[in-house]
């Protein structure tokens, strides 16, 4: 693959074990299936312990970040990411629930998907109807991505510099906007 080819950046979470193994190894088992299916990783951040939200409504996650390039449109990308969530028992009944594996495209390069008036839907949307909606299509960014830090913690280990292509604010700058509590929570393994 070559170097010109767009770089994308995937999270990667999990809080359930999945036939006997912890969430870490299958953080690292779901790269390597990217990997077979021709996505070219080029850098994954350390694995992070973060506090499930609600507190005590599950075990905690482990979460990631990975910089990849891909030939791939962003649309066919996620289609190999929910193939990889449903090979590691991925099921969708909850929407922020426990899970084995998830796998969020955040960002692609400086693209925002599918054009501006949805993503600004999206990223002024309440935080009620954030609990009770999701697109029905790629949003790039991921619209709460400067929200999370169990998400821009582990992306400064990987793309610290990444511009955000509306907000106009880097990684390290969107951290810093985060309530300390939040970023401190998330911990390296």
């Amino acid at each position: 693959m070559s170097d010109s080819l767009p770089e994308a950046v995937l999270a990667l979470g999990a809080n359930l074990n999945l036939s006997g193994n912890g969430p870490k190894v299958t953080l690292q088992r779901a790269l390597d299936a990217l990997s077979a299916k021709g996505v070219l990783i080029r850098a994954v951040s350390r694995f992070f312990a973060t506090p499930c939200f609600p507190a005590g409504a599950g075990p905690d996650y482990v979460n990631a970040a990975a910089l990849l390039s891909s030939n791939k449109a962003p649309a066919d990308l996620l289609q190999i990411l929910h193939e990889i969530e449903l090979q590691f028992g991925r099921e969708r009944i909850q929407r922020w629930g426990m899970r084995t594996l998830d796998l969020d495209l955040v960002a692609w390069g400086d693209t925002v998907l599918p054009d501006r008036n949805e993503f600004d839907h999206w990223l002024t949307l309440s935080p009620q109807d954030q609990r009770q909606q999701a697109p029905d299509q790629l949003i790039l960014p991921h619209p709460r991505l400067q929200d999370r830090a169990f998400v821009l913690v582990p992306m400064a280990d990987v793309a610290p510099d990444w511009r955000h292509p509306v907000l106009g604010r880097t990684v390290t700058e969107m951290i810093a906007k985060l309530p300390a509590e939040d970023v401190v929570s998330v911990t390296p393994l």
